[in-house]
């Protein structure tokens, strides 16, 4: 499968990032931080050429937190602040207030010199689609202001919040028109960041598992496969470096037999496995994933 999305509404919001960058004195770029590296768009680098950089790791309730820790230092070693959140809680915030002071005190001193006072700071919010810009635009400003959802394209336009000496402006996600590495397309369809509609979701599930099979084998076993109904035959996950789709198919036949998804005529359902599978990721129940790894200095 080739995971590929870029509707026309990008180019469009690529285009109003680039004439309102200029009004704005850093440019603060969300990432899921299950996905670090492949949730970086390469066109943020030159949008936010001569701008103040900030990086917030949104979703980190659902990441492995030992992997975001290292992702965070990975950052920091690019002189970029990185700072990890739940969006959905306000813990991080008074750390992100200070990280923002911190990083724009000589903006406000230069301001001083020139006889500006309180002039808010302006900061363009960034990322790709379903990343939690909205959410963490509503988190740090304690109401409802931006629209949120758990899908991606739900900001069309351009969205001003002010609040606190803080000007923010939130913008729609956007991708890129072409994934050099489809494995980075994989994953940003796997965290939810292209549209499931034009996705084949139990191709997906295979994907995933394979990942889950090497990188969290434990977390997918305990969810699954222990304490199998009675009658159920005890299930063996084999432990190679490789799998096949046959083998990947099989396991998730075995995934819907163990949750009785079948379909008329008591048949296991994969269709029905998969959704399950990948809703399950996606919300944490599974386990706290990341799907990147860290490089390698």
């Amino acid at each position: 499968m080739d995971y590929q999305w870029y509707p026309g509404h990008m180019t469009k919001a690529k285009r109003m990032m680039q004439e309102n960058v200029r009004l704005v004195d850093l440019v603060i770029e969300i990432l899921d931080a299950r996905v670090p590296l492949s949730g970086r768009n390469p066109d943020v680098d030159q949008l936010a050429q001569g701008k103040q950089r900030m990086v917030i790791l949104s979703k980190a309730d659902l990441a492995d937190p030992k992997l975001t820790a290292q992702f965070t230092d990975y950052f920091a070693k690019k002189n970029i602040a990185a700072i990890a959140l739940d969006a959905r809680t306000k813990k991080a915030n008074a750390q992100i207030m200070k990280t923002l002071q911190k990083i724009t005190k000589e903006k406000k001193e230069r301001d001083l010199k020139r006889g500006i006072r309180n002039r808010p700071v302006r900061a363009m919010i960034c990322g790709i689609p379903n990343v939690g810009k909205s959410t963490f635009i509503n988190s740090l400003s304690g109401r409802s202001s931006a629209k949120t959802g758990n899908k991606p394209g739900v900001t069309k336009g351009k969205q001003w919040i002010s609040f606190a000496g803080l000007e923010l402006l939130d913008t729609p996600g956007i991708l890129w028109p072409k994934f050099e590495d489809q494995n980075v397309g994989l994953r940003l369809a796997l965290v939810g960041s292209i549209k499931d509609d034009i996705l084949d979701e139990e191709e997906l599930a295979r994907k995933l598992l394979e990942i889950l099979l090497r990188k969290y084998p434990e977390l997918l076993h305990i969810r699954y496969f222990d304490g199998n109904p009675a009658g159920e035959e005890p299930v063996e996950i084999p432990r190679q470096t490789e799998y096949n789709d046959k083998e990947l198919q099989e396991l998730l036949l075995q995934i819907a037999g163990v949750r009785n998804l079948l379909r008329s005529g008591g048949e296991k359902d994969p269709v029905r496995a998969a959704h399950l599978l990948l809703d399950d990721f996606r919300s944490g129940r599974i386990g706290t994933i990341t799907l990147d790894d860290v490089p390698q200095e």
